[in-house]
């Protein structure tokens, strides 16, 4: 079956993300999200991209590049927040245990805190 986009599922990874505004309430539109994957060499990117309006990101990582192991999400925050944010960047690391489970990485974000936690 094809993806939202089209294209067949088998060439894209399984992983989203998801910012909310937790001051405003809103989605936080056009924020610079970057994919990392850890090899032997260290933090390698695999994908990047921006928010939609609605706060979203799906990345499209052919599955070569998607498998089990070490994986991290870098926000460029700044940018968003303006000159009242005190985190100008988040990066939050995790495992990737099942390649054929979605991955949905939310982030709340406000000028002082964030927190995230495994979505569905």
């Amino acid at each position: 079956m094809p993806s939202d986009d089209g294209t067949e599922p088998e060439f894209h990874a399984k992983i989203s993300t998801h910012i909310l505004d937790t001051v405003t309430g809103a989605p936080a539109r056009d924020v610079y999200v970057r994919l990392e994957r850890r090899d032997s060499e260290g933090w390698r990117m695999i994908a990047e991209g921006r928010t939609d309006a609605d706060g979203r990101l799906r990345y499209r990582v052919p599955l070569h590049e998607w498998q089990a192991g070490g994986y991290r999400l870098f926000f460029y925050v700044e940018p968003y927040l303006g000159d009242e944010g005190f985190f100008p960047e988040v990066t939050i690391a995790f495992h990737v245990r099942d390649p054929e489970r979605h991955y949905h990485v939310p982030l709340l974000l406000s000028h002082y805190g964030y927190t995230t936690y495994r979505g569905s």
